[in-house]
């Protein structure tokens, strides 16, 4: 009973995601996340040398490639910015009883 607890709880913790810091991993561990490789890593080493990333934001619009897709996919492996995950802001459409002012 022992080793299969120590078995499970092994499988827990590999399984589970550890936060990386984007303004603090290295380049190893940048070239580990899924979905990037080491050209991008390099642009975004580059951008993080003039000053660190503030937010999401900022990272997506100094970083060439980094979209929304790109910034869910690295922060569900565990890449945050500042200590926080992505999270999209989340923009709330007309209602159908909107009318558009006519020009």
């Amino acid at each position: 009973m022992k080793k299969w607890s120590s078995v499970c709880f092994l499988c827990m913790c590999l399984s589970s995601v550890q936060a990386l810091e984007v303004n603090l991993a290295s380049e190893a561990e940048l070239d580990g996340l899924r979905g990037i490789g080491p050209p991008f890593t390099r642009r975004l080493m580059d951008e993080r040398q003039r000053h660190a990333f503030q937010d999401w934001q900022d990272l997506m619009e100094r970083v060439a490639g980094m979209g929304p897709k790109v910034a869910r996919s690295l922060s569900q492996q565990g890449l945050t910015v500042q200590g926080h995950s992505y999270a999209p802001e989340h923009h709330t459409l007309p209602s159908k009883d909107f009318k558009h002012p006519k020009p």
